[in-house]
């Protein structure tokens, strides 16, 4: 399986912040943003990983994250020229995806949980069709709202309804299997000129083939969009660490877990980062 990283994203909803810099590379408590959805594909297993960028930020991305020989991983990156909404990072994507299945996860989404790599086993389990997750929400009038039937089927999706049918959303985190070109290619830009990840869902809804994951209410999910959501997630992100003890995100810690670093090069990498309680927390795996 490969995996996409949408980070292309203006960021204008959190203007003057991200003019000097892109929304992915703001820091959320104590990490880079994008230090988020890459922990996700790392704890799925996936190491081939797409991230793509917008323009003229090449360099800065490259700079945090490098070619991924960091984390044993393999990182590329791909420019979206113009916004034309998450279905078109699968376009974009195309020729990496091959004839693979695929991961994509929004960039400004932050996912926690302790047994959040048993639902990512759930997700990947499946060999045909695309799964996603289902997450509880208060007001789920904003986000793409999944409707289940009473044996917990998924029966419709709606994207930002009035009067939504459920308060289950679906998050920024996709599994497909490789039809999703075909769907991509034949979709139609919405009213609002885009690619919408919502039509893809739905393709797979009607073929039956669609699978959703209903997720924890104790779950974890923050979608750092705005100025207010940027500010919440990195309070979250330090309660949750304070409290537990453990990091969320810390490549690092998950590369050498799932084996794809020694413990020297771990340590090589805490040794950098001595200063810093990040470096500490490496030094004491």
């Amino acid at each position: 399986m490969k995996g996409i990283i949408l980070a292309a994203g203006k960021g204008s909803r959190l203007y003057p912040m991200t003019r000097p810099t892109c929304k992915p590379l703001l820091p959320v408590y104590d990490k880079p943003m994008i230090y988020y959805p890459l922990a996700v594909l790392l704890q799925a297993g996936i190491r081939d990983i797409l991230v793509i960028i917008p323009p003229g930020e090449e360099g800065p991305f490259y700079r945090l994250l490098g070619s991924g020989g960091r984390f044993g991983v393999n990182i590329t990156y791909e420019v979206q020229e113009v916004a034309r909404g998450i279905a078109d990072a699968l376009l974009i994507g195309e020729q990496f995806i091959g004839d693979d299945s695929v991961c994509l996860v929004l960039g400004d989404n932050i996912f926690y949980s302790a047994d959040f790599e048993q639902s990512l086993r759930r997700a990947t389990a499946h060999e045909t069709g695309a799964c996603v997750f289902g997450y509880y929400v208060d007001d789920p009038r904003a986000f793409g709202v999944v409707e289940f039937d009473e044996q917990g089927r998924a029966v419709s999706i709606e994207e930002k309804p009035r009067f939504p049918k459920s308060n289950y959303i679906v998050p920024g985190l996709y599994f497909y299997d490789n039809s999703v070109m075909q769907i991509a290619h034949e979709l139609k830009p919405s009213a609002r000129g885009e690619l919408e990840i919502t039509d893809v869902n739905l393709a797979y809804l009607r073929r039956g083939d669609l699978h959703v994951v209903k997720l924890d209410r104790d779950f974890v999910w923050l979608d750092a969009g705005t100025a207010n959501s940027l500010l919440e997630s990195a309070l979250e992100v330090k309660r949750v660490q304070d409290q537990t003890g453990r990091y969320i995100a810390c490549l690092e810690e998950i590369a050498y877990q799932r084996g794809y670093i020694s413990r020297q090069t771990l340590l090589r990498h805490a040794a950098a980062l001595d200063k810093t309680l990040y470096g500490h927390y490496l030094e004491c795996l």
